[in-house]
């Protein structure tokens, strides 16, 4: 009875020993399965992996609303990108309409015909008023650009010395000179009266459609929901700038001789048949009198706009 006993705890005994040497060998197998994988490796509750991730998503919702935005442009916006905040949409219309109805009594008056009296007037009332907002859209982005990166350099500065952000955008308001102190006045009068940073940024970007501004309103969007070293960030945005304007003054240096012989070969045309028309009157008007210099005057038009515009994509580079 004692050797029965005996021989049945030793096969208990060693089943036990067998099931639990295999129990350990698949928990085993188990753990090393879960390190082996990258999320293990790196470690789920690590800090770094969890502001990246979600600088990650940050970056992308960002992107989307970008591709989101409406492409077209109003006039009320295109005065504000120039700079004109207190003139209104019907008083742009009104002054557009005025000139070209200038432009086309000036021609009848001259003896033009209602074909080449009409284009003129087009040409006045539509196409000047659009150049002239552009040209200020330009001058006006140009001295925003120029100012931009030292006024990211005081906003580092200000967050190094203790100071909240918005301060630091307070500051920029007051010390700055238009449009850069222009543009954070309205953002930071935008943050006081509700708007948030976010939304502060996309009006400023409405308003100042530059890449810097993009880029800016890219890395305080993604601060913002993620964390981390702001003034780290605005540090290498603005050298990222400054390097962006050196790169776009090489790039105005080397391409300056294609510029002037463009514009030598553009303008060499009406330079001529201005001093023609000057010099001998006579036998140029021919093409503002009769309809087949009419229909020549509106070729050479067509043609020189499709020449311009082939030699300007021909030095417009990008970067």
């Amino acid at each position: 009875m004692v050797l029965v006993l005996a021989v049945m705890l030793v096969v208990l005994l060693g089943g036990g020993a067998v099931m639990a040497l295999a129990g350990e060998g698949d928990r085993s197998k188990a753990r090393v399965a879960a390190l082996t994988k990258p999320e293990a490796r790196l470690g789920k509750n690590d800090a770094g992996v969890v502001r990246k991730r979600n600088m990650q998503t940050a970056l992308k919702e960002f992107e989307k609303k970008q591709a989101e935005k409406k492409t077209t442009v109003t006039i009320r916006r295109r005065l504000d990108q120039a700079g004109l905040f207190g003139t209104q949409p019907k008083t742009f219309w009104i002054a557009s309409a005025a000139l070209a109805l200038v432009a086309v009594l000036i021609l009848m008056f001259k003896g033009q015909t209602i074909l080449v009296a009409g284009l003129g007037g087009f040409a006045a009332g539509f196409g000047l008023p659009r150049w002239v907002l552009g040209f200020l859209k330009r001058r006006r982005e140009k001295k925003f650009t120029a100012d931009f990166a030292n006024a990211i350099d005081v906003i580092v500065r200000s967050v190094k010395s203790g100071l909240p952000t918005s301060d630091a955008l307070r500051i920029v308001a007051g010390e700055f000179r238009d449009p850069v102190g222009g543009e954070f006045k309205k953002l930071v009068e935008g943050m006081k009266v509700g708007l948030t940073l976010e939304q502060g940024l996309k009006k400023m970007y409405d308003s100042m459609p530059t890449t810097e501004v993009s880029f800016f309103g890219i890395v305080m969007t993604i601060q913002m929901k993620t964390g981390g070293n702001l003034s780290e960030a605005l540090g290498n945005l603005a050298a990222v700038l400054r390097d962006r304007k050196r790169l776009q003054g090489k790039i105005k240096a080397m391409s300056s001789e294609a510029k002037a012989s463009a514009g030598i070969i553009g303008s060499l045309p009406p330079a001529v048949g201005g001093l023609v028309y000057l010099t001998t009157p006579a036998y140029i008007s021919l093409l503002f009198t009769e309809r087949v210099g009419n229909l020549l005057l509106v070729g050479c038009v067509i043609w020189m706009g499709l020449g311009i515009a082939v030699m300007k994509k021909m030095i417009n580079f990008k970067h």
